[in-house]
């Protein structure tokens, strides 16, 4: 069961690498295969949504963290199989079209020798200790007994071999027992993203969540923290069901959109069983994770930024409409509208969302003045990200704070800049 979520989240949280800027992706990913790339890949595009399978990636993970595993077998050796087992050409027809002698008994060799390091880890390396992993590591074994692969462990690894030896393991590998041969390399790719995300955990001290069960509506985080940050100021927030709803308020650049995104990603990352950036993170199971931060006009449908706005706030309450227990963010609710359309919807929609108590909403706004009306309602809690004034110039902390900020230094922020002064007198020089 994968957790429901879609690209304009995944684009939010800058999951991915774009034009200069790297992605989130880029940090877990300390792969040695192309094959582990693209899963790891696949895992942030499908975070689990559920309980036991985000259970057991974490202490697979954990595990080999623990340990301090390195990944234990030859990358270059590796890429030499991926490049030969992708040509899948019927190797007893045309295959020298495809690929040269020299190619395909590097790729035979290299497979070989590839099978025997994996049988010896299987036998004696860290899998052993790894609790979650033995039902696989017992399939793989049995798998390496079969007859049909007795003739690959017959052969020493990096031996020479025959060109008749050759021609014969390459129909074996290619076209006889290609499907066991593409379990072993998708075997190979789970344990290379699982230890590659554990040594990123080491190497940055990433926290191993604790998982609920859906529908308890936990959401309790310690020191959470965005992970591309090089000195980040780290936040608590505690949401569940007597505070399923977070109304966040606070000036420009007092760090709002910065703690939206760290917390949603540790959020999101914690669905795929992987550890996060903060100090503690307990969080139940959800069935969907949906965020609004950067959300872009929609021109191919003639769509204002308002109505973008709205469109999306309908897809959300169609999802809760079916019952699903989602996460929810919103950075700036109905930014693309004036001020009293603005007030009035932001409360409508956070009255109408603190009504499903059975998900969590994380909303910001500049509106302080909503804060009262939203009130009224009990699970509602209120948090700002304040501004210290030093003389005229502000100073931001970037730590939460409970409550509503009635900071407004928008003209301070003017004035200093001198923009008044420039258009009455020009340019200074």
């Amino acid at each position: 069961m994968f957790l429901q979520t879609d690209d304009q989240t995944i684009e939010d949280l800058r999951l991915f690498a774009k034009r200069e800027i790297t992605g989130i992706y880029d940090i877990y990913n300390n792969t040695s295969t192309r094959g582990g790339e693209l899963l790891l890949e696949q895992m942030f595009r499908n975070p689990l949504s559920d309980l036991e399978a985000i259970r057991k990636r974490l202490h697979i993970i954990a595990a080999f963290a623990s340990a301090g595993t390195k990944f234990p077998f030859d990358a270059a050796l590796l890429d030499s199989v991926e490049k030969y087992i992708s040509h899948q050409e019927d190797p007893s027809a045309s295959m020298k079209a495809a690929l040269g002698e020299k190619e395909i008994s590097n790729g035979v060799t290299a497979f070989i020798s590839l099978l025997h390091a994996v049988r010896s880890f299987l036998e004696y390396g860290d899998i052993v200790r790894v609790e979650k992993l033995q039902e696989e590591r017992a399939q793989m074994l049995i798998l390496f007994r079969e007859p049909a692969l007795e003739p690959v462990f017959r052969e020493k690894p990096e031996s020479r071999l025959s060109f008749g030896a050759i021609t014969a393991f390459d129909i074996l590998i290619r076209m006889k027992e290609r499907e066991k041969v593409m379990k072993v390399l998708s075997f190979v790719y789970d344990l290379d993203v699982f230890i590659s995300v554990a040594l990123v955990a080491n190497k940055r001290r990433f926290v191993f969540p604790e998982v609920h069960p859906k529908g308890s509506n936990i959401l309790k985080v310690e020191g959470v923290y965005h992970p591309e940050l090089k000195d980040p100021v780290a936040n608590d927030l505690h949401m569940h069901a007597g505070k399923s709803v977070v109304f966040l308020t606070g000036a420009n650049m007092a760090g709002k959109s910065t703690f939206l995104r760290a917390f949603s990603t540790a959020v999101y990352v914690a669905h795929m069983g992987f550890p996060v950036a903060a100090k503690r993170l307990d969080f139940s199971v959800m069935d969907g994770v949906f965020t609004t931060i950067n959300l872009p006009d929609n021109l191919g449908i003639g769509a204002s930024h308002f109505y973008a706005e709205v469109l999306r706030v309908r897809k959300v309450a169609a999802e809760l409409g079916a019952g699903k227990s989602l996460f929810v963010l919103f950075d700036e609710l109905f930014r693309g509208t004036n001020v009293k359309d603005a007030h009035e919807g932001t409360v409508a929609i956070t009255h109408a969302f603190a009504g499903k108590k059975t998900s969590l909403f994380l909303i910001s706004s500049h509106i302080v003045e909503a804060g009262d009306e939203l009130k009224q309602k009990a699970n509602i809690g209120f948090h700002y990200l304040p501004t210290r004034m030093k003389g005229n110039i502000p100073e931001y902390t970037y730590t939460l704070e409970e409550g509503i900020t009635d900071d407004r230094h928008g003209m301070i922020i003017i004035r200093n800049e001198g923009i008044l002064e420039t258009l009455a007198n020009g340019k200074r020089k």
